[in-house]
């Protein structure tokens, strides 16, 4: 069966590599309007597909990064799955950082699980057969196996990197109890004393003289990497670097790369100083089927 890989705007940077496995996969570019555009001029979505005979016969991955632009994207990504609903196509979405992920619990009266709702919406409205996301914020919520929702890791891809650049006495850490939750790499014990003030320890560990890398899912504005920074700093460690799955706002992704001694940073979202390519986790997953 023939694949095809639809994908968005926002994993245009990715196409070029996947399009060069042209004897695996073929990849479908949603069309733009007349001005050469996805946009109308007040700033509406326009998408069209229409080569929906040929999507027909075939296996449907929609492939879609949740940043930049997560409201236009989520607009843009729906009448994807629209198009392709009308046209009796079950498609399945790759999702190479999912929006509003970190909104995947309930806090307060009147919030929403966003993350929990978006996937719902999926499955039982559009059809999805099945949804691939790498290092969701959500990756251990009991809520997540109702969904037919494949958690994939980007953290081995960072991990040989670094090993590979600066060997393998490399102290690997979790920024807080959440990171190790999702990765199971031993954490810093974070602890809120108000709303301005974090403390961290980290209880047993010896970092005097190591070199350690701190890894986390999301750099936003790099406030956790900065307090972790100054604390394992304290500590007497050597070096310290980062090694992240996703860059969502660019002011963040530059200041960390101008604390810290070195950035590694995959290409699930579109910054220029991502330096991991992911388009590979992207086909081994895709292709087990």
């Amino acid at each position: 069966m023939k694949l095809f890989i639809v994908k968005t705007s926002t994993a245009e940077h990715l196409v070029k590599k996947l399009k060069k496995q042209k004897q695996l996969v073929e990849v479908i570019f949603p069309e733009k309007n007349k001005e050469d555009s996805r946009l109308f001029p007040d700033g509406e979505v326009y998408i069209r597909i229409s080569q929906a005979e040929k999507l027909k016969k075939g296996r449907v991955v929609v492939l879609h990064s949740g940043s930049p632009r997560p409201n236009e994207g989520l607009v843009e990504l729906e009448m994807v799955l629209q198009i392709l609903k009308d046209d009796k196509v079950a498609p399945e979405v790759f999702f190479t950082y999912f929006p509003y992920g970190q909104q995947d619990k309930i806090f307060m009266e009147g919030e929403i699980n966003m993350a929990e709702s978006l996937i719902r919406k999926l499955v039982n409205y559009y059809g999805v057969r099945k949804i691939y996301v790498i290092d969701p914020h959500f990756g251990k919520e009991k809520w997540l196996k109702e969904y037919p929702v494949t958690a994939l890791s980007a953290v081995p891809l960072l991990v040989k990197k670094a090993r590979g650049d600066l060997g393998n006495n490399i102290l690997f850490l979790s920024p807080d109890k959440g990171g190790k939750r999702r990765t199971g790499i031993c954490g810093v014990k974070k602890e809120r004393i108000d709303s301005f003030r974090v403390e961290m320890s980290s209880q047993e560990i010896n970092i005097k003289n190591e070199t350690v890398a701190v890894v986390d899912d999301i750099i936003e504005t790099g406030g956790t990497l900065l307090r972790f920074n100054d604390y394992i700093k304290k500590c007497g460690a050597k070096k310290i670097i980062v090694l992240a799955t996703h860059g969502v706002l660019k002011s963040g992704v530059e200041k960390t790369k101008k604390t810290f001694s070195g950035l590694y940073l995959t290409n699930t979202i579109n910054q220029k100083e991502a330096n991991i390519d992911i388009s590979d986790l992207i086909l081994k997953n895709i292709l087990k089927k």
